[in-house]
């Protein structure tokens, strides 16, 4: 059966080269942990992460439990981060499918203890990964809360503390002031997870703005400090865009400039015309006529609407690409279906193809575009595309 035509074309070439590219800049001073969350930003996981794997990825960064067997299925020997920390009841998923965890609250610890040792697990055979908040007061254990968690990794103990990562919340700052005294507070902490008997293997530390600013030397220095290696976990990037930062650099940092040059875009969103219609001047367009045409016009019906995750917010206010022209939005977006003015598109007829996010002709649409247009950023763009929307491999 053929499928109704909106549907999300997922270059994995692309986000082969994204890796190779992201893990040369960050070379040799850090290891990638390549971030699948949420869907793999919504270009679907199970494209995105064979793809990064065959790009060489060893570990796989996820939301969830529930993401991270699902990820496990799809790639049976990587190495599967849950970022977001576990939940009651989920300890054995995570021994049995050889997931790492991230905790920081003590009882997570102990539902990872517990499921360690009901499988036989030795003592120390268990990886996990210990957060500390450094300041954005999200996730992560606090200076104060880390007796506790020391004292749940004793010698006797299945688990073993392999890192430990943070947070940084204003890596997309240009200034860098926040996160160099993140960075300060973090070195602290290893101090006295070292004075406390434990060492780890990974620092963990730095999304794709922190990467592309150049923090892999400074990251990895603090981490051989504490004889450990440094990883870093990018996303954004990942998927083709490069962050942007705030303010602007007054001289841009060399691997953000090569990343402006390199990185590819992945996805693209397509749809099609279902059909034109003429409409005289005073026709109203779509629910509570926020549009009246003031002149004859020529109207195109696309088949994708906020059901599928084309923000509402856009309705009268941005345009989507036929026939390698900008068509505008006209009235409000339907749950199902939008409407363009064609007027100055000649020849625009049913079954063209509709781009509404990615590139047709001369003309690009970014996310970038969308999260402008709509008042928030490129992630959410990207996550709110609906599962409806099939996702193809190209």
């Amino acid at each position: 059966m053929s499928m109704r035509p909106c549907r999300v074309d997922i270059c994995t070439r692309s986000l082969e080269y994204n890796y190779r590219f992201l893990q040369r800049q960050a070379a040799p001073h850090a290891e990638l942990l390549a971030i699948v969350k949420a869907d793999a930003y919504g270009h679907s996981l199970e494209l995105c992460a064979p793809a990064v794997a065959r790009a060489g990825a060893q570990w796989l960064g996820v939301t969830s439990v529930e993401e991270g067997l699902k990820a496990r299925a799809i790639c049976p020997a990587a190495r599967i981060l849950v970022i977001g920390g576990i939940f009651p009841g989920q300890g054995p998923a995570v021994i049995e499918n050889r997931l790492t965890a991230v905790a920081w609250e003590p009882w997570q610890l102990d539902e990872l203890s517990n499921a360690a040792r009901a499988a036989g697990a030795a003592p120390g055979s268990v990886p996990v990964h210990a957060e500390i908040d450094t300041g954005m007061s999200r996730q992560g254990a606090s200076p104060e809360a880390l007796a506790q968690i020391f004292t749940r990794l004793a010698p006797a103990s299945p688990l073993r503390i392999e890192g430990v990562m943070t947070h940084l919340f204003a890596a997309d700052e240009a200034g860098g002031e926040v996160t160099a005294e993140q960075l300060a507070r973090l070195d602290v902490e290893l101090g006295h997870i070292a004075a406390a008997g434990l060492f780890a293997e990974w620092l963990n530390v730095g999304n794709s703005a922190a990467l592309l600013a150049g923090q892999a030397p400074v990251i990895a220095e603090m981490a051989a400090r504490h004889g450990m290696r440094a990883m870093m976990r990018p996303g954004l990037a990942l998927y083709g865009l490069v962050p942007r930062f705030h303010p602007d650099f007054d001289a841009e940092p060399e691997p953000l400039k090569q990343a402006h040059a390199a990185l590819q875009p992945v996805l693209s969103w397509k749809s099609a015309v279902v059909g034109v219609r003429a409409v005289p001047p005073g026709a109203v367009v779509g629910y509570n006529g926020t549009f009246v045409a003031t002149e004859s016009m020529r109207l195109a019906l696309v088949a994708a609407g906020y059901g599928d995750g084309l923000s509402r917010a856009l309705s009268n206010r941005f345009s989507l690409l036929v026939r390698g022209q900008r068509a505008p939005v006209v009235g409000r977006i339907s749950m199902d279906q939008t409407v363009l003015d064609v007027t100055e598109i000649e020849g625009a007829q049913a079954g063209d193809e509709v781009t509404i996010l990615g590139s047709q002709g001369s003309e690009t649409i970014s996310a970038f575009d969308h999260a402008d247009a709509a008042g928030t950023i490129p992630w959410e763009i990207f996550t709110r595309i609906a599962a409806r929307v099939q996702r193809v491999a190209v």
